[in-house]
């Protein structure tokens, strides 16, 4: 893949001018404030989250920001503002800031993350990878614990991997033989196709001798997905909310939850100092082997391909995962 290279001194950032469409724009490069960083970003992954706003609802507001949309960088610090004092220019980071599909992003120094010296060569979505460890503390798995496991995704793929290195049994769901095939690599117990739910429903209850499971962790962010992730958590388990759910109201059998006496954890982080944490536990668990994400950034893409890894993300196309976009 070629890659046009940016000058040091300009920005070079997407701007999302409208439904399926962008540009690139040049600017001066913006001076970090006080307390703040400015990173010069080696790459960013694509989050679903983005593509309601990429398809255009009557919501928003185009174009975007420079940058905007983006907000799984990483990269080397180039410039500190006044008042920092644990980061230095050099440092590679992994940065909690929204601007991010743009060759720098400026960041609140508390909001980003270094990167030891082990990860060098590793590309480093921070954003993804601490938000799966911050769910994966909300659900509570502990050893010997049946999980099953809604969507396997990128998210639903990090979730495995913690799982079943905490000691659990997974039931892997999934609607794609590709991500059904991923998660038996994993170490998952049991694979079942996302086709008919009462099925389903009738297999876990044969694995799990008609108990259900003790965890259940929906990670699609859809009302089917989510109804079927409730039939499967056992009486006083825990059913956990990982998929984001933007468009639009959903819909719970309520009388299922109160007869089972559920434990409902919607399991999104928005404490920036949570956030934070959770980032740095994942590059602990990458370093020592309990998480492994570079088997699944699938799809790499140039700035200026930014529209073919959004529309990758939707359509998600045969053995697609994680798109990331990179930068030189």
């Amino acid at each position: 893949m070629n890659r046009a290279i940016f000058p040091a001194e300009q920005l070079q950032a997407a701007v999302v001018t409208g439904p399926g469409l962008f540009r690139i724009e040049t600017h001066e490069l913006p001076l970090p404030g006080p307390d703040q960083v400015r990173i010069r970003l080696e790459g960013c992954g694509v989050c679903a989250s983005n593509l309601t706003p990429w398809a255009g609802p009557d919501w928003m507001k185009f174009p975007t920001e420079p940058g905007g949309l983006g907000h799984e960088g990483w990269g080397i610090i180039d410039a500190v503002g006044a008042g920092v004092t644990d980061l230095v220019i050099g440092d590679r980071v992994a940065t909690l800031s929204y601007h991010s599909y743009a060759s720098h992003d400026i960041a609140e120094a508390d909001a980003v993350v270094k990167l030891p010296p082990e990860l060098d060569d590793m590309p480093f979505p921070g954003e993804p990878l601490g938000c799966a460890i911050n769910i994966f503390k909300r659900a509570g798995i502990s050893p010997g614990q049946t999980v099953a496991i809604v969507g396997i995704g990128f998210l639903g793929a990090l979730l495995t991997q913690l799982a079943i290195a905490t000691g659990a049994r997974v039931i892997a769901i999934a609607r794609r033989p590709f991500a059904l095939d991923l998660a038996n690599r994993l170490g998952a117990e049991h694979t079942i196709a996302m086709q008919d739910h009462w099925q389903i429903i009738e297999q876990v209850k044969e694995l799990t001798g008609g108990q259900f499971c003790d965890r259940v962790i929906e990670a699609t962010g859809k009302q089917w997905p989510l109804d079927l992730a409730a039939e499967l958590t056992r009486e006083r388990g825990r059913l956990v909310i990982a998929g984001y759910h933007q468009d639009g109201p959903r819909q719970v059998n309520m009388q299922l939850w109160n007869w089972r006496g559920l434990d409902v954890i919607n399991a999104h982080e928005r404490d920036p100092a949570i956030y934070a944490q959770g980032v740095r536990e994942a590059i602990a668990a990458v370093a020592d082997g309990r998480l492994d994400p570079m088997p699944l950034y699938t799809h790499r893409y140039g700035l200026d391909q930014l529209d073919a890894a959004l529309n990758a993300t939707r359509d998600r196309p045969d053995g697609f995962l994680k798109a990331l976009v990179l930068y030189p």
